[in-house]
């Protein structure tokens, strides 16, 4: 009988430098067509790596860690709390293309709140990393109903794709509508469908 051979798993290859990283955005303006050594090039890799920082920030951020400080001394509430319309900026996975969209955060709480810009600050932190929307909803709603553990979580989110406005089909003015309903949201019709007619 063959012993199996067992694969010690790949060492993580340690980050490229800035320098590396604005060599690659050289080596695309190449490809690209035009020449990185002209005048109106010259400052674009540095430009592009520092905007490329500010993009996907939220890879350094722990969003879990945003949902810890909490109030309790809230006199019993425990009805619904909807953060409205919260603007984000994020970019596909695919293209790495725009996606410029809103999201709607709700959660009924179960003996303690959080400050409503927490809310904000997670949507901020996962949508600052490559993403697909549905991936980005599930994980806005899984980790507010893993931390706060309310009575339950819902999360809307409408977004425009570039990927799919600006090229491919060239269907401008296209949304995607996506939704992540946990606990009571997904268990009682009348708290879900209350929390839908508070979207725009």
């Amino acid at each position: 009988m063959k012993s199996k051979i067992i694969k010690a798993p790949a060492a993580e290859a340690p980050a490229p430098t800035r320098a590396e990283a604005e060599e690659a955005v050289r080596t695309l303006l190449r490809w690209a067509g035009d020449n990185p050594e002209r005048d109106g090039l010259l400052e674009t890799p540095s430009r592009v790596v520092k905007a490329y920082q500010e993009y996907f920030r939220g890879y350094h951020d722990d969003p879990e860690a945003i949902l810890q400080k909490t109030f309790e001394e809230i006199e019993g509430y425990d009805e619904m709390i909807v953060l409205r319309s919260i603007r984000f900026e994020s970019h596909c996975e695919h293209h790495m293309a725009p996606i410029v969209g809103r999201a709607w955060v709700g959660y009924i709480p179960n003996g303690r709140v959080v400050g409503i810009s927490k809310l904000a600050r997670v949507v901020e932190t996962y949508a600052k990393r490559l993403q697909i929307q549905e991936k980005m909803t599930s994980q806005i709603a899984n980790t507010i109903d893993k931390v706060l553990n309310p009575q339950g979580v819902a999360v809307v989110i409408k977004a425009e794709h570039h990927c799919m406005t600006t090229r491919g089909v060239h269907k401008p003015g296209t949304d995607l509508v996506t939704s992540r309903m946990l606990g009571i949201f997904r268990d009682n019709a009348i708290t879900r469908q209350e929390f839908l007619s508070m979207i725009d």
